[in-house]
């Protein structure tokens, strides 16, 4: 059997390696909202989108997002009119490009213990042991420290050449999938289609969106909600599928996932 994970991440505009978390990327824009109006029309087109079907999606949430109010109703909104339509992994705290700074193991640890507490204490019936790095900057030394902290699941790995140079000084997607594997996690990695990404950003660049498109056209059927848990079981073939919150601002707000039979 294999079937397609449908998974979003929460990211708003402040959250972009270009503003936040990166050592050299970064340049921080001040005057950026805690929850931009880009985000809350994305969240209206979401939730139009989830209204023409019935698969599950599972949202990557930053945790600091918690801070906003606004933000939080919006996600508890969606989570009592789809149910268990809706899971909620990880996605850190602050959106941290863990994998381009050094090793700082004691920091990671803290700010995971942080985010579970903030995201199980907001979301109890929705949120899982279910990691994704953020910017998909993962590197070897963060897969122990996810173990204690009880995740089951990491789908940080988007294995294309094209994004080697995310994995830290001396590894690569190989390297990070390979201490996975030597773990109790599962990793779901991120579709490719001719070893070049297919997900998240992507579905927009000029000369990758061709590929990814054509890549997402082509995917087995999603999970169904009483599949979702599968996502844990290592002996399911799975295709790994992220976009944006912020996608569904795109087009006025009708944009959506080209996704086989939605």
């Amino acid at each position: 059997m294999q079937r397609t994970w449908l998974t979003i991440d929460t990211d708003d505009l402040r959250h972009v390696p270009s503003n936040q978390g990166h050592p050299t990327r970064s340049k921080p824009d001040s005057s950026l909202p805690p929850l931009s109006k880009q985000f809350k029309t994305g969240i209206l087109g979401l939730k139009s989108w989830l209204q023409t079907h019935e698969m599950p999606v599972t949202l990557f949430i930053i945790a600091d997002q918690c801070e906003s109010d606004e933000f939080v109703h919006l996600i508890a909104d969606l989570c009592t009119i789809f149910g268990e339509r809706i899971s909620i992994g990880c996605h850190g705290l602050h959106h941290r490009s863990w994998s381009a700074w050094p090793e700082d193991v004691e920091a990671f640890s803290k700010d995971i213990a942080t985010s579970v507490s903030v995201l199980e204490r907001h979301f109890p019936h929705h949120f899982k042991r279910w990691f994704r790095a953020p910017a998909g900057y993962i590197a070897s030394w963060m897969i122990p420290t996810l173990v204690e902290h009880s995740f089951v699941v990491d789908s940080s790995i988007n294995p294309s050449w094209l994004v080697n140079s995310k994995y830290g000084k001396g590894e690569s997607w190989k390297t990070v999938q390979s201490t996975v594997e030597e773990s109790t996690m599962i990793e779901r990695p991120w579709k490719t289609r001719l070893s070049l990404p297919t997900c998240g950003p992507a579905q927009h660049i000029l000369g990758l969106r061709w590929n990814a498109r054509r890549s997402w056209s082509q995917l087995p059927p999603p999970l169904r909600v009483n599949e979702i848990d599968l996502v844990e079981n290592p002996q399911i073939d799975l295709e790994t599928i992220y976009w944006h919150v912020l996608d569904h601002a795109r087009r006025n707000g009708t944009w959506k996932p080209q996704i086989k039979g939605l």
